[in-house]
């Protein structure tokens, strides 16, 4: 039976599944998710109480959240090839760290300040916004000095940390842009975005981000033609 995965094609996390299953070059079935449809929300919290996407289902096994689905992908479905969490203790380590650091202090800051202009005017949080975007830069200085002589973000290899990345610094670099203090990160984020697996991910992404909040901030090469 085929792989299945729960998806929405504008979310970050699951973006960074997306660039897995690409990379290694795993066959599945992408289904596309519409949860203000009521019915099609209750099919998939039945499915996974959370309500959180992405979700993979491998026959009767249901496989929540993006590390873990990863790390999945790489003990089940994974050639020797395209592994993206090395099985060197110390190097999958480091993997492991850089991308619990993305998830943390960029993908997780970037949504605060996302959902934040999704809501009403008297529902906004500027200290909470105000807060992410220091968490945001903070987080830019430490992955510019971890960068140093590395190619991707754990070392030589492209790996699950990358995976976080990609989306992550996506989105993140429209909130709060890279500055010459990041010559390192930027670079690193021109190799990411030229990166197959993630070039179709975001080739892919396109059509939808019309609907992104901050669609005004995204450069015009993400942007479609039209647009």
């Amino acid at each position: 039976m085929a792989l299945t995965l729960y998806f929405h094609p504008l979310s970050s996390c699951c973006h960074k599944v997306l660039i897995a299953l690409y990379e290694m070059q795993i066959p599945f079935e992408g289904r596309l998710l519409n949860l203000g449809d009521e019915k099609e929300r209750s099919d998939f919290v039945a499915l996974w109480p959370t309500g959180k996407m992405p979700l993979l289902q491998d026959g009767d096994r249901v496989v929540p959240e993006t590390t873990i689905i990863i790390e999945y992908l790489t003990l089940h479905h994974a050639s020797r090839n395209y592994r993206l969490v090395p099985s060197d203790p110390d190097a999958g380590l480091e993997v492991r760290l850089l991308d619990r650091l993305l998830d943390l202090y960029v993908m997780t800051p970037m949504q605060a300040i996302v959902g934040d202009r999704l809501r009403t005017e008297a529902d906004r949080d500027p200290i909470g916004v105000a807060k992410a975007r220091s968490t945001l830069a903070m987080a830019y200085d430490m992955l510019e000095q971890r960068l140093a002589g590395r190619t991707w973000a754990a070392g030589e290899h492209f790996s699950m940390a990358d995976c976080a990345a990609a989306p992550a610094l996506f989105y993140a670099t429209t909130l709060v842009p890279l500055t010459q203090a990041h010559p390192l990160l930027a670079a690193y984020f021109e190799r990411l975005v030229t990166h197959p697996a993630v070039a179709r991910t975001l080739e892919e992404t396109k059509p939808y981000l019309q609907f992104y909040p901050y669609k005004e901030a995204m450069p015009r090469r993400f942007m479609p033609q039209a647009a």
